[in-house]
């Protein structure tokens, strides 16, 4: 019975190269299937999750110098008649040439393709081990008895899991609120992340089942310095600029904080660099108790001025009793 196309797989098709192609078409390749079909981007898609097995069982064969050329040379067998559905038969074996592969083949001793590129090259659904009637195995059936490379690989099987660290820089603003992130991993896929609030430089978020064949993703944080804002443990500091006017009168100004701007009253006579707290308006700590905000007075002069403004203080200046330097006299 002639063997039917469905019983071959055909790697270099499902990764979409060409026989010739080089190994580092055949990586790109498999990378943009990978990230196209993984089972993260399509949940509940049966058909994704088989393309994404039959892809990585791709990769395995031709991106393995050894087993790409065993593959290439054995696939040719795919036309012949053969693979009758029979119970694989004792196979003498030709001679080995200086790669070591077995050049003496018998497509018909075996029930199917799956069969012979297993027990040629070591890839496909592994079938149980021939044994005697005694139950223990019989080395004289076993092809790679008198070979120096045995190969059992199990394309079901996962790979080891392995934990994968990434380093993630945000905004203050960010950081402080928390919230929905993207992040592009190196290996290409791109995560949708619900990250907590008040995150701090430093510190690691572990993200379970998020880092290689389903270990965990640690992500390093760093929170850009602001401008406007220094953080000072949970505390805060903020610095504002005030008017000489205002230094002076005092009243009402308002303030920046992380949550938005908020009004706040300042006494008359305010010195520049001394500072107001605002309660519960600094950093949260995991618990979710917060700091305060520090807020620094600055004040400031104007580089210009109108002329009514002038006349203003040319005025003041000669009614003005305050003489900041008595002291030095």
């Amino acid at each position: 019975m002639p063997l039917n196309l469905q019983n071959f797989r055909d790697y270099y098709e499902i990764l979409g190269v060409s026989k010739d192609a080089s190994y580092e078409d055949i990586r790109k390749a498999y990378r943009k299937l990978a990230l196209q079909y993984h089972p993260d981007r399509n949940q509940g898609n049966d058909k994704a999750a088989e393309k994404f097995k039959d892809i990585n069982e791709a990769k395995e064969v031709l991106l393995d110098e050894t087993r790409r050329a065993q593959y290439d040379e054995y696939s040719r067998y795919w036309k012949q008649k053969g693979f009758t559905n029979k119970t694989p038969k004792a196979t003498t074996w030709g001679g080995t040439s200086k790669n070591n592969r077995n050049t003496n083949v018998n497509p018909s001793d075996f029930s199917s393709f799956d069969d012979f590129i297993n027990q040629v090259i070591g890839v496909g659904t592994p079938k149980e081990a021939r044994t005697n009637s005694n139950g223990s195995t019989n080395d004289s059936t076993d092809p790679f008895r008198n070979t120096t490379r045995k190969v059992a690989y199990n394309a079901n099987s996962r790979p080891p899991r392995r934990d994968i660290e990434a380093r993630l820089t945000i905004p203050l603003a960010k950081a402080y609120k928390g919230g929905k992130e993207r992040i592009r991993l190196e290996d290409g896929r791109s995560l949708e992340v619900n990250m907590p609030a008040g995150m701090v430089t430093g510190q690691t978020i572990r993200l379970r089942d998020q880092g290689i064949n389903g270990g965990d993703l640690y992500l390093k944080i760093t929170v850009e310095p602001n401008s406007q804002f220094q953080l000072e443990g949970l505390n805060i500091l903020c610095q504002v600029p005030v008017t000489p006017s205002e230094a002076v009168l005092g009243g009402q100004i308002e303030a920046p904080t992380l949550d938005g701007p908020v009004k706040m009253f300042i006494p008359s006579g305010v010195r520049s660099g001394q500072r107001f707290r605002l309660a519960n308006k600094g950093y949260p700590n995991e618990a979710g108790k917060r700091g305060d905000q520090l807020v620094e007075i600055q004040i400031v002069t104007p580089k210009t001025i109108t002329e009514e403004e002038r006349q203003l203080y040319e005025k003041l200046r000669q009614l003005e009793t305050f003489k900041p330097r008595a002291d030095l006299i």
